[in-house]
């Protein structure tokens, strides 16, 4: 008995050190979930070089220049904001909405379980909304009783607030610190490079953290400072990652080192932490004079230090699973740059898009694969990451060419270590991806030219994506939104076809706004089985370049989005004054019902706008500060929104119940 006991003893003392040996070599070298990927067992990843010091940061600035890069190029570029598939729900999630049980409206998202900040958010009692530069807690329910509970004033702290989140306690303001920024201008020289600090005044991405569980006295936690221009960030569970992406300037002339990259928690101290040379990691042949800063930090936990890491590197889009970041940069092959700068009109563009995956957990970040695939991408809903394989839409080429060069769309498989396992090339030449979505087994496509080709793809073997059907109609769609598994909303833009003077060949010129639901029931016969075309040229909404300014509701029946309505005369309708463009008559939200038997149907219109405010304008609109952002419902009530106001309406009738004035 007693060598039982001995036994257990040193079994679980041989467990406990291969436990701790293991953890010491993920937190060195990191892991790819083999798993997730189509394999069961976990490969160490080999970690990235780091810079080390300013002699080998001045080294890989000159490779940079060297390969050609940076003549006319901007050390401007972003990140776009920028959400995967959650593996066992992807195939038919309503993602604007959460489920039946709950009674209000949450913000449209790309990947369920994955949050993504907006200027407004309710929990279903209260709406917490950015209007200009203060953060606003309403009290919205009743709706006869709104009033603001809580304003918290930004103006005099240099702080720009953007994009929010909330938790069931706690609230995050993301936004910039703009301390008068002036970073060197970008110059290029034969002689050897040298780095520039960007500027003594500095420009900051911020986090602040406020418990909000006394919503009259909100009670401020922390704040989490890095370095550069706000770029996105995603909320997973209580972990919040955010990015921004800081320049490096430079030019000839001989100068001083310059300023390290920092970051600042203030649960550690409110000092500013300099990033050494040592943690700056670089990608190898991916050279780029700026700095990705990254960091991570779970809400729960207010007092533990924050994760933040810094990479040389830019990025342009970026996408966000439940457990994956993927940052998406476009990138010329070497040489290919100074082809393009020369005019060759016979070389290929050579444009590439490499993908970096990080693993995310609790906040944690680590480095996991490297990938390319040709082309470039559209936006975040270019890229998905499902039950393990990530995929990706592409365009390659150029419109305005008619040889093996014109553009080409394509679709790529990519592995977990992101190498490429499956392709669809080819797709559509002669026009682009005005948008992309993928759902489960399948992806769906828009090109566009002259009319639109709605493509439905098979993605079931990731092998062998193959197109199943597809579908040509005027018009084009800018996003596509899923209503089921074989129902998808098209937002864009109708088109006409007129043809250029005395030629044969035409062209297609934009109209008023097109919604559209299309039936892939039948895959190989999809359909575009009702639309509904508002406006006439000119008239635009927001929801056409951002995806969270659409309120849809398939429980419900229930669409909304704002709108900028521009209208010709009645009689204006021979063709050629389809050119021209309306006339500004309309600011607001449009409200429909919406179903599978009857289609949309307009239920109302609601504005901000007084009847002086629609007599003083003229042709034109501007961005008022009584333009509709936002709308959303908590129980029976719709909510619209805008920087000076918020009405309620009654949902069932849109019967007006209140005013709230923000200012």
């Amino acid at each position: 008995m007693f060598s039982s006991a001995k036994n257990a003893r040193w079994m679980v003392f041989v467990l406990m050190l291969t436990l701790l040996v293991f953890t010491a070599s993920s937190m060195v070298f990191g892991y790819v979930d083999k798993d997730s990927a189509g394999d069961q067992e976990k490969e160490a990843v080999e970690p990235l070089p780091v810079v080390g010091s300013f002699d080998n940061l001045q080294k890989l600035v000159e490779e940079y220049t060297s390969q050609g890069f940076g003549a006319g190029e901007s050390l401007e570029k972003s990140l776009a904001p920028v959400r995967a598939m959650n593996q066992m729900a992807a195939d038919t999630a309503d993602t604007a909405q959460n489920s039946k049980e709950e009674s209000y409206s949450t913000t449209n998202i790309q990947v369920e379980g994955v949050d993504e900040a907006d200027l407004i958010k309710t929990d279903g009692k209260y709406i917490y909304q950015l209007s200009e530069e203060e953060l606003l807690i309403i009290k919205a329910i009743p709706a006869n009783d709104m009033r603001v509970l809580s304003r918290i004033d930004f103006s005099d702290q240099g702080f720009c607030p953007g994009e929010l989140y909330i938790d069931d306690r706690y609230l995050v303001v993301l936004g910039s610190n703009n301390n008068n920024h002036n970073p060197e201008p970008l110059m290029k020289s034969k002689a050897n490079v040298s780095l520039q600090p960007c500027g003594k005044r500095e420009l900051t991405t911020m986090a602040i953290v406020y418990d909000i569980s006394d919503k009259e006295n909100l009670r401020q936690l922390r704040e989490i400072e890095i370095e550069g221009r706000y770029l996105s960030s995603r909320k997973i569970g209580s972990a919040v990652y955010f990015l921004s992406n800081r320049n490096i300037a430079y030019h000839y002339s001989d100068s001083d080192e310059p300023q390290l990259p920092f970051y600042r928690d203030s649960a550690i101290a409110e000092e500013k932490i300099s990033v050494d040379y040592d943690k700056i990691s670089y990608f190898p042949g991916d050279i780029y004079p700026a700095y990705i800063m990254i960091a991570g930090f779970n809400i729960d936990k207010p007092e533990e230090k924050a994760v933040v890491q810094t990479y040389l590197g830019n990025g342009e889009n970026i996408y966000a699973s439940v457990n994956n970041l993927y940052i998406a940069v476009s990138r010329y092959e070497e040489n290919q740059a100074l082809i393009r700068d020369s005019n060759f009109p016979d070389s290929p563009s050579g444009e590439q898009t490499r993908i970096y995956r990080f693993g995310l957990q609790d906040g944690e970040i680590n480095y996991a694969a490297k990938g390319e695939v040709p082309g470039r991408i559209l936006n975040q809903f270019s890229m998905d990451e499902n039950e393990g394989y990530f995929r990706i839409a592409t365009t390659t080429g150029d419109m305005w060419r008619s040889d093996e060069y014109t553009s080409k769309n394509n679709i790529y498989v990519l592995d977990g270590k992101l190498d490429i396992k499956g392709k669809l090339e080819d797709i559509a030449p002669g026009e682009r991806i005005y948008s992309s979505r993928f759902m489960g087994d399948r992806a769906y496509l828009v090109t566009f030219r002259d009319v639109d080709p709605f493509f439905v793809i098979d993605m079931k073997n990731p092998e062998n994506p193959v197109i199943l059907g597809k579908l040509k109609i005027p018009g084009y769609s800018d996003y596509l939104h899923p209503y089921d598994e074989n129902h998808i909303i098209g937002f864009g833009k109708d088109t006409i076809e007129l043809k250029n003077g005395s030629n044969d060949d035409s062209q297609a010129y934009y109209q008023g706004l097109k919604i559209a639901i299309f039936d892939v029931s039948d895959v190989s016969k999809p359909i575009e089985m009702c639309k509904e075309i508002i406006g006439d040229r000119g008239t635009d909404s927001e929801l056409l370049r951002n995806h969270k300014a659409l309120l849809f509701s398939r429980d419900r029946n229930l669409l909304a989005f704002p709108l900028t309505l521009m209208e010709r005369a009645e009689n204006d309708n021979d063709s050629n004054r389809k050119l021209q463009r309306g006339s500004f008559t309309f600011q607001g939200a449009y409200v429909y019902h919406i179903d599978l038997d009857e289609g949309f149907k307009l239920r109302g219109r609601i504005s901000h706008l007084e009847a002086e405010d629609y007599l003083k304008a003229g042709s034109h609109w501007y961005n008022s500060e009584l333009n509709v952002e936002r709308v959303l419902y908590i129980d029976d009530t719709l909510y619209s929104l805008s920087p000076r106001m918020i009405q309620a309406h009654s949902l069932s009738d849109l019967e007006h119940i209140n005013t709230l004035p923000l200012q």
